[in-house]
């Protein structure tokens, strides 16, 4: 994939938050999401990729725009398969909370893992880890090789852990060994990332959460140098079979990184709807601009790019039918 891509999918995250701010703090998700789904979708058309949505909001049965297998960009550029959330946190951004981000994912063709909408069981480290835990290590052993490998001591460890009533064992039991607990509220995504980034003193994700965000996340790691592992946990016969159906033979199995991500090129990007970890949220600047926070990564050089752009709203193209929804200063500041 060429260079020049990545400014031309950071471009499209851009346009997807400056949408999805015009819903911060306004009780409704589903515009939110709406409105970042539909920018995005319109702006992919000048992308020079020829696209399939692999990781989407759904099927083509009961997913208007970017369903499973649509096909996204001007169609003259590389094959690639896209993982995309058009708006990662949308009850997030309607109860005006921090961490919802659009994100953006694109790998060589047939990289990406097909991941149905369910849970997933996840490990996340940064590069000093990578390759040396498992998933399927009981967590007070994964803590313990994390010390090892580390040189530092249980105490000292940081695991961040989604702070959700599913995790209350693994709370106890990340407690019981010692280490150090970071809570995070929402953004599955960029809590998995926070571990391989080198100044966010996270050391370790653990628990679980959506699929999908899970392969996300992993081509994330794959541009950071970090590792990521998952196993997929279906909720009963039906969700087993749809496993099985999207190629996914043996669903109780861990997958790996490159399961997830592939062993090719990636690139990766978010821009933030409302501040987070690690990205800004949108912010207003008078009462005609408004400045964006993305990141962009790529696997095959590992560099990371921080951008902040300055938009004139007047001239954004947003599409039709969004030029109806509230003005983006009465959301973005809040």
């Amino acid at each position: 994939m060429e260079r020049e891509l990545t400014l031309e999918i950071v471009r499209v995250t851009e346009l997807g938050a400056l949408a999805a701010a015009k819903w911060i703090g306004r009780g409704d998700k589903n515009a939110a999401d709406g409105a970042a789904t539909t920018a995005i979708r319109s702006m992919f058309d000048s992308v020079s990729i020829d696209g399939t949505v692999v990781i989407g909001e759904g099927e083509m049965d009961d997913a208007p725009m970017l369903y499973i297998g649509e096909k996204v960009g001007s169609k003259d550029g590389p094959e690639v398969d896209v993982a995309v959330d058009p708006l990662e946190g949308t009850e997030v951004v309607a109860a005006g909370l921090p961490n919802a981000q659009a994100v953006i994912a694109i790998a060589e063709k047939g990289s990406l893992l097909h991941a149905p909408d369910i849970y997933m069981e996840k490990l996340a480290c940064g590069p000093e880890l990578a390759g040396k835990l498992s998933l399927n290590d009981p967590v007070e052993l994964t803590l313990q090789k994390a010390a090892q490998y580390t040189g530092r001591a249980l105490s000292d460890l940081t695991v961040m852990v989604l702070d959700r009533e599913r995790h209350a064992d693994l709370i106890a039991r990340l407690r019981g060994a010692g280490v150090r607990i970071k809570l995070l509220g929402h953004g599955d995504v960029a809590g998995a990332i926070a571990a391989a980034l080198p100044d966010s003193g996270v050391d370790l994700y653990l628990g679980s959460g959506g699929a999908p965000e899970g392969v996300l996340a992993a081509a994330a790691m794959r541009c950071l140098g970090g590792d990521m592992q998952g196993r997929l946990l279906p909720g009963g016969p039906i969700e087993w079979q749809r496993c099985v159906s999207m190629g996914i033979a043996d669903p109780s199995r861990v997958l790996t990184l490159t399961d997830m991500a592939g062993t090719g090129d990636v690139l990766f990007a978010a821009t933030g709807v409302t501040s987070g970890e690690f990205l800004d949220g949108v912010r207003l600047i008078g009462k005609d601009r408004a400045e964006t926070h993305s990141v962009i990564m790529r696997a095959s050089s590992r560099t990371v790019r921080y951008i902040r752009s300055m938009h004139y709203l007047p001239l954004k193209r947003f599409p039709a039918g969004l030029a109806e929804l509230p003005p983006i200063g009465q959301a973005a500041s809040l």
